[in-house]
């Protein structure tokens, strides 16, 4: 059940100082961040490119337009969508078991770290469209503490784009969505945000401005480092952001 006694997120801007004339600053209050982790806490792009594009020339598909299709998915739905009327459980495994075993290049994110250490441990959690074994071991990787809160695709019937993901995640630390921030870098994060009642906040570290735009987020910064977070007591959190 949520918590009694928390507001719907709410934010002010308030004007740049003479010191930061080129950053608009915006302060918002919630009760909760719900992370994304790929994209969003860490970066393992060059692995998923690797596994996915080598899976597609495997399988004769577009290599790019797989790759674009897995980004921030559940790898199971974008099986299904290129292999339809197959049973993709074993290419599902398959797919799995080349990411978990290539973490080359699986880093932490700039600004991930220290936004993370400022957050008190009950209010954040990761909602991620890896498989709880991959989200493990890509954390571990990148130097990061594995949520007991946090929710995978295993925990879901339905990934992103639907909100059944965030909802969970949410539900996990006792709030509302609508009380909480959703951060994201694809397109279908941001809708599943957005479709469980949560204002976001999105990078570009993974899509072009105009994509997360299209997807209605609320803000869209460079990463974790434009945001700064601090505790607002028994409130929640107090976030600024460099937009």
């Amino acid at each position: 059940m949520p918590r009694p006694g928390r507001g719907r997120a709410r934010h002010h801007t308030r004007q740049p100082s003479p010191q930061c004339k080129l950053e608009e600053m915006t302060d918002i209050r919630c009760s909760a961040l719900l992370f994304d982790l790929d994209g969003v806490l860490i970066d393992s792009t060059p692995a998923v490119e690797r596994v996915w594009r080598g899976w597609a020339v495997e399988h004769g598909f577009d290599p790019a337009k797989v790759v674009h299709m897995a980004h921030g998915r559940p790898s199971r739905i974008t099986l299904g969508e290129l292999l339809r009327g197959s049973d993709t459980d074993i290419e599902n495994r398959e797919v799995e078991r080349r990411e978990i075993e290539d973490l080359d290049g699986v880093v932490l994110l700039r600004g991930a770290g220290e936004l993370l250490n400022s957050l008190p441990a009950d209010r954040w959690t990761i909602a991620t469209s890896c498989t709880r074994a991959l989200a493990e071991v890509r954390l571990r990787a990148a130097g990061l503490p594995v949520p007991e809160t946090m929710i995978t695709s295993t925990d879901v019937k339905i990934g992103k784009p639907d909100p059944e993901p965030y909802l969970k995640a949410a539900a996990k630390l006792g709030f509302a969505a609508s009380d909480c921030i959703v951060v994201e870098d694809a397109a279908a994060g941001v809708r599943a945000g957005k479709a469980a009642g949560a204002k976001v906040i999105a990078f570009l570290t993974t899509m072009i401005r105009r994509d997360l735009e299209e997807a209605s987020a609320d803000w869209i910064v460079r990463d974790c480092s434009d945001i700064t977070a601090s505790s607002d007591g028994a409130h929640g959190l107090r976030l600024t952001l460099a937009l």
